[in-house]
């Protein structure tokens, strides 16, 4: 009589658990699905995906990480990849496309190696010698960059927005774009200090994009909170004040004894007082524009408008600070401490009606450090979209003068790596080499796809690369307008150097994390 060994159970019934080659299949799949989905976007000639949310909310978009952020991917594995995109968008601002796309294949090239019994470790380590050595080889390639070389950072945001909602009038817009970063821009010892969020995008709905415009200052999604303060402020004392100009509330139950009707009018007297010295403090230091964080009293409003102050409440902290570089305004936390010191100035403060609502322009800033660019659209849809292009033009800008390094595009940059990586393979032995020819491929379906986005056909296009960089031809890269190939460098088809490293880094990083996933155990639903 044989005893049976009992199966030994360590998870709760409803787990479910892959293994091996199942669970790195299946994970592949994922990823790959994530780059399949967005891959249509890319490049000039990429198209849009229109996603509709739960709401009903319809976006229409190619940017890469709004696509993947608003579809609400639930594979944990494709999670993985929606965050490559979050970090390039985070980190830089654009290529989050080129970030996926490049995850994705560099798994497929992986899977076909796995079929040939390759080990998932030695893929992983040929994919992390390849990413060392395209690093190496892109920052030799590139060139440098600064604030005076106008043509080639228009050139970098006309890239930025060509093929996007912006794209019928990337010129007008690139000036706008440089001109914001040159006001908004310190030189240091190491190069440039750039916060991209000194340039506030707002959009205004109902005018062409070419109306678009730069305010050397802010423009506030607000209305004055008196209808008799002045509409139209010249010369303009503002004052920042972070501080209720109001009565508080005390923040503990409090009661008041009144024995005497008297008593209560002298309360509300003294109320008023109080009141009423705020406001007398705020004339007394010469200001006539106020913009407060917190709340201002009706007393406090009326009086304002009768001394013909323009005021603004609950102005955004972020707001604050903005106006504070943009008109060199101090934030005062305390009305008492107010001084004529702690004035901004701007040329014109005013309140403009666009539709239904109402905007209020801080222009005409002496030296701001702080600026705004109004994007105009004939529609909502179209104004956003445009706002995403410039976005990711500021972004590329910025990056390309912090860094101060840019490489040209149209797959030029691709394609030339992968030709140098494949030499460099040859010189390796083990079965590493395998890897870094597949991660070497990998690199030309950002080439592969322009083609494909294009309608053009990519094996003709990529055999053409392929000899024209064998010439030693570094930029040429494709020029999907017209079929042919071009100098990009030339053509002014121009990226900063940081869009390509970290889609590469973040890419094998995700590509080597999934590979070395053998086993997927989905936990059961917890039990109350």
């Amino acid at each position: 009589m044989t005893n049976k060994v009992q199966p030994v159970f360590i998870l709760p019934e409803d787990t479910e658990r892959r293994s091996g080659k199942d669970a790195q299949r299946n994970n592949i799949a994922a990823a790959k699905a994530v780059a399949q989905a967005v891959r249509t976007t890319l490049g000039p000639k990429g198209m849009d995906k229109m996603v509709v949310d739960a709401d009903g909310e319809v976006i229409v978009t190619n940017d890469g990480v709004t696509i993947l952020t608003e579809i609400q991917v639930e594979h944990p594995a494709a999670k993985m990849v929606v965050e490559i995109a979050k970090t390039q968008e985070e980190a830089v601002g654009d290529g989050t496309t080129t970030a996926v796309i490049l995850a994705g294949e560099l798994l497929n090239r992986a899977e076909h190696l796995l079929d040939q019994n390759v080990h998932p470790s030695v893929i992983a380590k040929g994919y992390r010698l390849a990413e060392a050595e395209a690093q190496r080889l892109l920052k030799g390639m590139a060139a440098s960059v600064n604030l005076q070389q106008k043509d080639l950072l228009e050139n970098i945001a006309i890239t930025a927005m060509t093929g996007k909602g912006a794209e019928t009038h990337k010129e007008h817009l690139a000036k706008l774009v440089v001109k914001a970063i040159d006001y908004v821009s310190y030189e240091n010892s190491t190069g440039y200090s750039i916060k991209k969020e000194d340039i506030k995008i707002e959009t205004s709905v109902g005018e062409s994009i070419k109306k678009t415009e730069l305010v050397k200052g802010l423009v506030l999604d607000k209305e004055r909170i008196h209808s008799s303060m002045p509409e139209f402020v010249e010369q303009a004392k503002i004052l920042l004040v972070d501080c209720p100009m109001e009565i508080k509330n005390t923040e503990i139950d409090a009661k008041i004894q009144i024995t005497d009707p008297s008593q209560m009018q002298a309360f509300l007297d003294q109320e008023e007082k109080t009141i009423l010295a705020m406001v007398n403090k705020v004339k007394e230091v010469g200001a006539n524009v106020l913009f407060c964080q917190r709340g201002v009293d009706e007393v406090a409003q009326h009086f304002l408008a009768k001394y013909g102050i323009f005021a603004l409440r609950r102005v955004k902290k972020s707001d604050l600070e903005k106006l504070s570089r943009a008109t060199g305004a101090t934030v005062v936390s305390s009305w008492k401490e107010l001084s004529p010191t702690d004035l901004g100035s701007a040329g014109i403060v005013k309140e403009i009606k666009y539709g239904d609502e109402e905007k209020v322009f801080i222009e005409q800033c002496p030296n701001p450090r702080a600026v705004t660019i109004l994007v105009k659209g004939g529609t909502e849809h179209v104004a956003e979209e445009v706002k995403r292009a410039i976005t990711d033009a500021v972004g590329d800008v910025a990056t390309a003068l912090s860094e101060g390094f840019i490489v040209a595009g149209a797959g030029s940059a691709e394609i030339e790596i992968a030709k140098r990586l494949k030499s460099y393979s040859e010189s390796l032995t083990g079965r590493e080499q395998l890897a870094i020819h597949a991660y070497a491929e990998a690199l030309e379906i950002i080439p592969r796809t322009l083609a494909e986005n294009a309608g053009l056909d990519p094996i003709d296009v990529l055999t053409n690369m392929r000899s024209a960089h064998d010439t030693e031809n570094t930029w040429i890269g494709i020029n999907v307008f017209t079929g042919e190939l071009m100098d990009a460098w030339q053509a002014g088809v121009l990226e900063p150097l940081k869009i390509k490293t970290l889609a590469l880094s973040s890419a094998t990083e995700v590509a080597e994390m999934i590979l070395r996933i053998d086993d997927v155990i989905l936990g059961s639903s917890s039990k109350s």
